[in-house]
């Protein structure tokens, strides 16, 4: 078995097999694959994981739930309500974490990503 790849380089990615790969996938599954990695990236900052505090970075999650917002803000019509629901469920979720995890609390409509969704009251 070699450890190269059919370009011949054991470092270098075949870029026309990714691009032939990603050309399959649907827009929609991007947008939500994409959509569920900021919300499990934001649940480690938030300290919502086993590990607790170990990974807990407030800045870090505020960054990754404005992110969130702003996809699915973007994203609203070209995304089913099958799919989005749940997605704006997860923020919500994410956004009242934040506000609980803040010593001092943003004021409502001020914390991440509530320009596009509105204010968070918890």
């Amino acid at each position: 078995m070699s450890d190269t790849s059919p370009s011949g380089s054991p470092e270098q990615p075949d870029f026309d097999e990714m691009t032939r790969d990603i050309a399959e996938v649907p827009a929609v599954e991007v947008i939500v694959t994409v959509a569920v990695n900021l919300m499990s990236a934001a649940a480690v900052k938030l300290g919502l994981t086993e590990e607790g505090d170990k990974y807990k970075d407030l800045d870090e999650a505020r960054k990754l739930v404005h992110a969130l917002a702003g996809l699915l803000d973007a994203s609203a019509t070209e995304i089913s309500s099958f799919h989005a629901a749940p997605l704006r469920d997860g923020l919500k979720s994410l956004q009242l974490a934040f506000r609980e995890a803040s010593l001092v609390p943003d004021e409502p409509g001020q914390g991440p990503g509530e320009k596009y969704t509105g204010p968070i009251y918890g």
